[in-house]
């Protein structure tokens, strides 16, 4: 960019905007320009802009789309594929200060949230009204509703309630240019005109800025029992979940933990987690007074399957404390060095062959890998930990990150069950799709974007 375009750039955005919302200060770019993916390129922004309100996100992109400069949107930049990072030049716009949640209405059990809410925020926010909202990334303490949407987030109670798109009723999003469209609805149903609200979700910022969101609510569960079952290998682990699954249960979490992620964790924070197991699934049923029933077929399932051992929690403390140790799966393994994580999600059948083939590439290639995730409906997280002051172990960090990507598609899954596609996955988009899918891809794109301005880079390329 040159001096002449930042200067009208940040001029023409400095007479829409309030000086607390534009900042141009090179060390406050430089701590908001990537998020939480290694290895992914990171450009120089020219701007960052803390939108408040609509109409700051309407100014911002009316700007750009006339000056043709890119813009990158913004949640928490908790996410693991490089989505958010800056490109040269671009305006970052984040939306972390549109963080109020409009209304709740128990009636319609819904929530209009802004898109700065903190997801746990809005989970807390609802349970007091009865209710419940299910997507729980394990970010999900600072990650926020908008960029959840951005990215179709999962989490650990994905496998009996669905993920973010499943409970997305309508959205308020800008367009480059600043027209702002309406999309889905607030009822219970509708099916007028195409679904341009499924499309938004998991667009990761490349079709539209997203400023309201309206949520479907459940009703709150009724009381939770978790159980944790040890093997004596993660193989019998994962045909473990898939005989689960295979006998009609439906969980409402089913997550793996391998030895070494086990071991990080009760490092990173004692939790007596049981290290001689070489793998160890965490269940739970929250049907009240059926959960103890749920439990028993559950053990009986895992038992047929080599489990060591299961033990169920004895009170809520107990179970919020193996929850909490899944939740600091990804911190725990930082402490061992830099973690690039997949989320490939394949074929419960096939799941054994993933976490085989992960732990080979672990083997030959002398770094530590550990493959973890919701293995209740397949989705793992296949983490390769790394020196990144290494050049050696950064190439082979990659090497072994793209044959964990080639193994999951050749296994009939998919690139991302959760991440987005962003920066760091982008190689293995046409692979999935085909020509025909990446073709109408594209034409999608320049309808919504005509001029590309729109996180340029990101997923297409």
């Amino acid at each position: 960019m040159t001096t002449h375009v930042h200067s009208t750039l940040l001029d023409r955005l400095r007479a829409g905007l309030p000086d607390t919302v534009l900042s141009s200060d090179p060390d406050v770019l430089a701590g908001h320009r990537e998020d939480a993916a290694p290895l992914s390129p990171v450009g120089v922004p020219a701007a960052l802009v803390r939108a408040g309100e609509l109409g700051h996100v309407r100014h911002v992109l009316g700007v750009a789309q006339e000056l043709g400069v890119p813009v990158v949107p913004q949640g928490a930049r908790t996410g693991l594929s490089g989505g958010a990072n800056a490109v040269d030049g671009c305006v970052l716009l984040s939306t972390e200060r549109m963080n109020t949640i409009e209304r709740i209405d128990p009636v319609e059990q819904i929530a209009v949230v802004r898109p700065g809410v903190r997801n746990a925020d809005l989970s807390r926010a609802v349970r007091a009204e009865g209710l419940y909202y299910p997507p729980d990334p394990g970010s999900w303490e600072t990650s926020t509703i908008g960029g959840n949407v951005a990215t179709n987030a999962g989490g650990m109670c994905c496998v009996k309630y669905g993920v973010t798109a499943d409970f997305v009723r309508g959205l308020e999003a800008v367009l480059p240019g600043g027209e702002v469209v309406r999309t889905g609805r607030s009822t219970a149903k509708g099916v007028a005109g195409y679904d341009l609200t499924r499309l938004l979700c998991g667009s990761e910022g490349t079709l539209a800025v997203i400023t309201e969101v309206t949520l479907a609510l459940v009703p709150e569960p009724e009381t939770a029992l978790t159980a944790v079952a040890t093997f004596g290998s993660v193989q019998d682990a994962a045909r473990a979940v898939a005989g689960v699954m295979a006998a009609g249960h439906r969980p409402s979490l089913l997550e793996l933990l391998d030895a070494p992620t086990i071991r990080a964790v009760n490092a990173h924070r004692p939790m007596g987690l049981p290290e001689e197991a070489a793998a160890m699934l965490l269940v739970q049923s929250d049907r009240g007074p059926l959960a103890s029933g749920d439990i028993a077929a559950y053990a009986k399932v895992f038992g047929g399957h080599g489990a060591q051992e299961v033990a169920t929690a004895d009170d809520a403390a107990e179970s919020d404390m193996l929850l909490e140790a899944r939740r600091l799966l990804l911190p725990a393994l930082g402490d061992l060095g830099s973690v690039l994580v997949d989320d490939v999600c394949v074929p419960r059948g096939r799941m054994a062959e993933l976490v085989e083939g992960v732990a080979a590439l672990g083997a030959t290639s002398g770094l530590v890998t550990a493959c973890s995730g919701h293995a209740g409906d397949g989705n793992m997280h296949p983490c390769v930990i790394f020196d990144a002051a290494d050049p050696g172990q950064v190439e082979r960090a990659r090497e072994v990150f793209a044959a964990i990507m080639d193994l999951g598609l050749a296994l009939g899954g998919t690139i991302t069950g959760e991440h987005g596609v962003g920066l760091l996955k982008r190689p293995w988009l046409a692979t999935e799709l085909g020509p025909v899918a990446m073709r109408l891809h594209r034409e999608v794109k320049r309808v919504f974007d005509p001029k590309g301005i729109l996180n340029p880079g990101k997923v297409l390329g």
